[in-house]
């Protein structure tokens, strides 16, 4: 009797199981997947998770630069730029300042003035002066531009910008700002946007030690400064609120070079890297070029025929970035270079040797998507590191970089074209609006 009651238990269970897997109307099983929807959803979304800490996570080993092949993390501009900040930017208000010639546009008589990597100072006022988002009624306004050029007093010994002078002329612009309206006074310059668009910012030297000991004025504390220097540690030059922006490359260079060699076309170049890198590393009041990094990168890869090392200047060189792989953006006296904007608008995968970097534009491009990493202390590396990519997820890196999306971005041009680099200042700023004093007024109506 209790084998049969044993027996018949079981059978009820089985016959209760199978009941559960079948349809009230004895129909026929749904599809895998109906039936298993929920499991498959929670393993998708571990996984996505899963690879997206992968991403993410600081690299340790070799093996960690590569950058993940699922790319479901990656946020597209298209999303970023025209959904959400066209919301953003609604009725967004940028007052911009006449001031006399002698602060601006008197420093154009120099062709380079408009053409050189600090020349974003330039190119930002000539696109909010044509701008639908420029307003001349100033009280309208959330933010005020001081247009000053201090990035165009080019030494005559070698040629590069001298800007010993910023100081008291963008100290000289304040003062007429302040005599003529009284909008700075208000806020004490709290939405005031300048731009210092040079090696460590607002603090005015290409020198680290004379920058922090200089600092940054005073007068320009309260304001929001656009900058090309970014760092994520503790920095004297980044002690204001600042905007990361990209350096200053040509859009009409560019074109003309994808006209000749289109993005995705052949990559003959491995690893490519034109520009300073000494031999004997020169010790300038003991500080040393690039922190030995460039050096190091000559005195193992020199004769390495996957690196195709330069240390002359070319005038047509970005005929060489649209045909390699690999651009290496190695930091010089600051940890920003133009090669990273170059490489990026070419096509080629850069390669950032800048510890602790703050880059353009973070809250929008993908930078972990259609770039690599790699700390100064693994300059030596590089070979395999680079070898190792190419072998895995190099054409999802690629694919990720060729959006021509990204490309508008990271470039500025005379007018403000949705999705470009003014368009992505305007975007940032309108993150800063609890400092329009036009916004705060209507809140307390």
């Amino acid at each position: 009797m209790a084998e049969a009651h044993r027996i018949a238990k079981n059978r009820k269970g089985f016959y209760v199981k199978m009941k559960f897997f079948r349809t009230k109307n004895l129909k026929p099983d749904k599809p895998f997947l109906l039936r298993y929807f929920k499991w498959v959803l929670w393993f998708s979304l571990s996984f996505y998770f899963f690879a997206k800490f992968l991403n993410n996570h600081e690299p340790g080993t070799t093996s960690s630069f590569k950058t993940t092949l699922i790319n479901h993390s990656h946020r597209a501009l298209s999303e970023s730029i025209l959904s959400e900040s066209n919301g953003l930017l609604n009725d967004l208000k940028v007052y911009v300042y006449e001031l006399p010639s002698k602060y601006n546009t008197d420093w154009l008589s120099n062709e380079r003035c408009s053409n050189h990597l600090f020349a974003s100072e330039v190119a930002i006022h000539r696109a909010l002066t044509n701008s639908d988002f420029r307003t001349f009624d100033p009280t309208e306004a959330d933010f005020f531009f001081v247009p000053v050029y201090v990035s165009c007093n080019f030494s005559t010994v070698n040629g590069f910008p001298a800007i010993g002078h910023a100081r008291a002329l963008i100290s000289s612009a304040v003062e007429f700002i302040s005599s003529e309206l009284p909008f700075w006074k208000r806020s004490n310059g709290s939405d005031h946007v300048f731009v210092a668009s040079h090696d460590y910012g607002a603090c005015f030297h290409a020198m680290e030690d004379r920058a922090i000991a200089d600092g940054i004025p005073d007068f320009m504390k309260n304001s929001i400064i656009l900058q090309t220097f970014g760092v994520k540690y503790q920095h004297l030059c980044q002690t204001v609120d600042s905007i990361v922006i990209p350096p200053y490359i040509s859009p009409t260079a560019v074109k003309s070079t994808l006209s000749k060699s289109p993005i995705d076309g052949p990559r003959d170049i491995y690893t490519f890297f034109r520009g300073k890198m000494e031999v004997h590393p020169k010790n300038v009041s003991g500080r040393f070029y690039s922190k030995h990094v460039r050096t190091e990168i000559l005195r193992k890869y020199g004769t390495d025929r996957r690196f195709y090392l330069k240390r002359h200047r070319f005038v047509g060189y970005q005929s060489e970035i649209v045909r390699s792989t690999f651009c290496l953006c190695p930091l010089g006296w600051a940890p920003w270079s133009p090669r990273l904007v170059e490489s990026v608008v070419l096509g080629c995968v850069p390669v950032i040797i800048a510890d602790g970097i703050h880059l353009p534009f973070e809250s929008t491009i993908p930078w972990s998507e259609i770039s690599l990493t790699v700390k100064e202390k693994d300059v030596a590396k590089l070979g395999s590191i680079l070898d190792d990519v190419a072998k895995t997820n190099l054409s999802s890196i690629q694919r990720n970089l060729w959006d021509r999306k990204l490309r508008r971005a990271l470039m500025f041009n005379d007018d403000v074209v949705t999705g470009d680099a003014t368009w992505e200042v305007l975007v940032a700023l309108s993150m800063k609006l609890d400092r329009s004093h036009r916004r705060s007024r209507i809140s307390n109506e």
